[in-house]
């Protein structure tokens, strides 16, 4: 990396800790996601829904940070993890930012430790080790959806001595309603405040409910949420969220009565979890 006069310059690495902080880094982190095609759930707008979901139920011990790789100060970073501290007791669990809240859409891996290249992979790989070693008290970390190959986690694992890696086999969600009756689909957010409430009736988990509806409703504004339902006048008989990016298709969420939502075999999943230890 250069100066503005040739010279090299080191990338600085350094900690956001903190809700309004995290913010800040999510937003700056947008060329860098939109470089790496990052996922629609590790993009800018679906963690902002997980930020709001973490306020809205105050968790008590739950804080975001942001591990941030960068060639100067606040400038654009070059790799970013976003994590959350959550204290269980006296071990304080680190996962990916977003892990755990949901539903996120199957059979793709839907996170990432956004590098821009191998060497700012080992940098970021070296400053999560470091926010380990700053924590005070036992801590574990547990970090999952992650893709195959993910350089970052492979450097994470090397600094990691008791660690483990491993893969999962994930299972999508596929979408064949148009078999089944006469489907209507669309970006429109109208259409999706119209059947919301009867798809959320669906969903028996009071907090992934309200992360759906904010997620959904958020997505829907950037046209990146399709609803398509069959129906039988104001009755729906099967439901389904989308996501929706370019020309690319994700199936989110659904529920039906008639058939028409299946699954197959998804993509590979990578988990890396260290267990509870101090850093030495």
């Amino acid at each position: 990396m250069a100066g503005r006069d040739g010279s090299a310059r080191t990338p600085l690495t350094r900690i956001a800790l903190g809700r309004a902080r995290v913010v800040r880094e999510v937003r700056a982190a947008a060329p860098l996601m939109a470089d790496l095609a990052a996922p629609i759930p590790a993009r800018g707008p679906w963690l902002t829904a997980v930020l709001n979901d973490q306020a809205a139920h105050r968790s008590p011990g739950v804080r975001p940070v942001a591990v941030v790789v960068e060639a100067h100060p606040q400038g654009r970073p070059d790799a970013v993890a976003f994590l959350t501290l959550r204290r269980r007791g006296w071990v304080t669990e680190v996962t990916l930012l977003g892990q755990g809240v949901g539903p996120v859409p199957p059979g793709r891996a839907p996170a990432r430790l956004l590098a821009r290249n191998p060497v700012v992979a080992e940098l970021l790989a070296e400053g999560v080790c470091g926010l380990l070693g700053s924590l005070r008290g036992p801590w574990r970390l547990r970090l999952t959806g992650l893709p195959l190959g993910d350089p970052t986690a492979r450097a994470l694992i090397a600094r990691q001595p008791d660690g483990l890696i491993g893969n999962e086999r994930s299972s999508r969600l596929v979408d064949d309603l148009d078999g089944v009756g006469s489907v209507v689909r669309s970006r429109d957010p109208r259409e999706l405040e119209r059947w919301l409430p009867q798809l959320l009736s669906r969903e028996p988990d009071p907090r992934a409910c309200g992360f759906l509806r904010a997620a959904a409703r958020l997505h829907v504004a950037i046209a990146q949420v399709e609803v398509a339902v069959v129906a039988d006048g104001n009755a729906l008989r099967a439901g389904l969220l989308t996501l929706v990016d370019g020309d690319d298709r994700w199936p989110w969420w659904g529920w039906t009565g008639i058939g028409g939502l299946g699954s197959e075999m998804g993509a590979p999943l990578v988990g890396l979890t260290a267990p509870v230890r101090r850093w030495p």
